[in-house]
This record gives C-alpha cells, sequence and structure tokens, in this order.
C-alpha cells in the first residue's frame, strides 16, 4: 500500500482528498501546518506528497524546499496545489522542481489519476537511481552515501562495494564474487584486497559497521539487524 501525505490547512480538502485515495487503497498521513508536514515527511517518508501553498507555521514553498534539500525526502514526487488563477505560483512551482500542480477547485478523481500516474512515471526512476535500507541511502548516480541524513565520504571502490552488499540485502556474497563484480579480479585465491577494504568501510560506518558482517571462509553480507552469523554450511 502506498503512502500519501496530504497537506492543506483547509480541513474539508483534507477529509475530501484523504476519502477519495482510501477508496483507491492508499495510506493517507494528513498535516495542516507546513512545518509539521515536514516533519512527518522525513519520519514517514510517503511515496508521494500532495502540497498545499498556502498555510500557516511554514508555507508550501517552505516545505518543498525543505524536502529537496534533505537526502531522504529529496527524491519524493511532490504535487503542488495553487488557487485558480495563480499563474505566478505554478510557475515558481515548476521552476523549483514540483512534479505536477492542480489549481483550486479541483476535481478530486482528477487527483487521484494524477497522483497514480506521477506514482508510475517515477517509480522506476525512484527505483534505478536511489537505494534505501534502513539508514542506509544510496545516491548511485553521485556515489554518495547517506546515513541517518548524514553524507558518509567513500571512494568509488567503497561505495560499489556497499553498494553490491546492500542490494544483496540479507544474502551472502562471497568473496570470489565481490572480487570479480567490483575489482575485475580472476583469480582471487591469495588477494586480501577485499578484507581491508571492508575494514576501511567499517570505520567509515562507525555505529552502524556491524551491518556488514562476516562469513569466515565465506565472504560477506549486509543485514539490518545485526546479530551474530554462523558459518555457512
Amino acid at each position: 500500500m502506498q503512502t500519501v501525505l496530504v497537506v492543506d490547512d483547509e480541513t474539508d480538502i483534507l477529509e475530501l482528498v484523504s476519502l477519495n485515495l482510501q477508496r483507491q487503497q492508499f495510506n493517507i498521513i494528513t498535516a495542516e501546518n507546513g512545518l509539521i508536514a515536514v516533519q512527518l515527511a522525513k519520519e514517514k517518508l510517503p511515496d508521494i506528497v500532495v502540497l498545499d501553498l498556502m498555510l500557516p507555521g511554514l508555507d508550501g514553498f517552505g516545505v518543498f524546499k525543505e524536502l529537496r534539500a534533505d537526502p531522504r525526502t529529496v527524491g519524493i514526487p511532490v504535487i503542488m496545489l495553487t488557487a485558480k488563477g495563480e499563474v505566478n505560483d505554478r510557475i515558481a512551482g515548476l521552476e523549483l522542481g514540483a512534479d505536477d500542480y492542480v489549481t483550486k477547485p479541483f476535481s478530486p478523481k482528477e487527483l487521484v489519476l494524477r497522483i497514480e500516474a506521477l506514482l508510475k512515471r517515477t517509480q522506476k526512476v525512484k527505483a534505478d537511481a536511489t537505494l534505501r535500507a534502513g539508514d542506509f541511502f544510496l545516491e548511485r548516480n553521485t556515489l554518495r552515501l547517506f546515513l541517518a541524513g548524514k553524507q558518509v565520504d567513500l571512494t568509488a571502490t567503497e561505495f560499489k562495494l556497499l553498494r553490491l552488499l546492500v542490494e544483496s540485502k540479507g544474502k551472502l556474497q562471497e568473496r570470489d564474487v565481490l572480487l570479480r563484480e567490483v575489482w575485475g579480479y580472476s583469480d582471487t585465491t591469495l588477494t586480501r584486497t577485499l578484507d581491508t577494504h571492508v575494514k576501511r568501510l567499517r570505520e567509515k560506518l562507525g555505529k552502524h559497521a556491524d551491518n556488514i558482517q562476516t562469513v569466515r571462509g565465506y565472504g560477506y553480507r549486509f543485514t539490518l539487524n545485526p546479530a551474530p552469523v554462523p558459518p555457512a554450511p
């Protein structure tokens, strides 16, 4: 079930939009204040945000900038709600990078269709460009890692190694596979390159180092729930 964060200070609009989205099996989160909307977006990480511009606390433009400035929410698509005839608001929203806009008053059915269409367009792009696992957020295009919202500096090799482990979350990655995929080695019998890079990577991950587990004699695995791992059979 996909989650929609609906942000509007008009209770009747929140209820109307929520009712129509629930009928289409969406999970709904609502906020009537811009500051609360930012907090909920960062905590709940919705699949899409429907954002009114006229909000108390922090207006819609401010909310949008906050979402785009945080690596956890930067990729969440946003549909802006603008007052009828406010062309400048629509232009400003699109220039900031809003994915779509709907003018008030609007048809709830049209809004639902726009949400569904936008989710379909962005789902594959998000899957290809980013990788999220717990507090780990990896940007494939920029080779950047964020842990709990804070960037961790990795080399390109360290990022590639971590990406392969995270992509196979919970599954053992054998030494020869990692050495072949990351470094292109064909003879993997003697090299200690992998162990050295894992050690450096763990040092950079700090308290998250245990998310990379050693399976002695076989390789490594990434897990969100670190626990003692018995040797593979």
